[in-house]
């Protein structure tokens, strides 16, 4: 009297399980990159625009690789009075753009993330 233990479908999860993280990284990566662009592309479109420099100075800086390590994304104006358009000063109100751009993408990419997590652990 024995028993019998069938592991290969257990041996199977595990290889994927190890795998995961590249595919996972590289899928995240992605989904990153996209994200950024869209959000950069969204304030451009919202910023106020006298002369378009601020708009113009709108960019997106990506570090990282995310099949590797950690990666992120910084996203906004490089001219010096982007921070008060945005949020306003003592005398003025803002008209924000960076942060409505983000609010507008924020939650598709958290629902990729997600997405592309439980297509490769499950």
């Amino acid at each position: 009297m024995g028993i019998d233990i069938d592991v290969s479908e257990a041996r199977a999860v595990a290889s994927r399980i190890a795998g995961a993280g590249a595919r996972i990284g590289a899928v995240s990566a992605m989904v990153l990159r996209r994200t950024a662009h869209a959000i950069e592309a969204g304030a451009q479109a919202l910023a106020p625009v006298d002369t378009g420099t601020l708009r113009a100075s709108i960019s997106t800086t990506l570090s990282g690789d995310g099949r590797s390590g950690a990666m992120s994304a910084e996203i906004g104006p490089t001219v010096d009075y982007g921070i008060y358009q945005e949020y306003g000063t003592s005398t003025q109100p803002g008209t924000p753009f960076l942060g409505p751009a983000y609010d507008r993408q924020i939650d598709g990419y958290t629902r990729a993330l997600a997405q592309a997590a439980a297509s490769e652990v499950l």
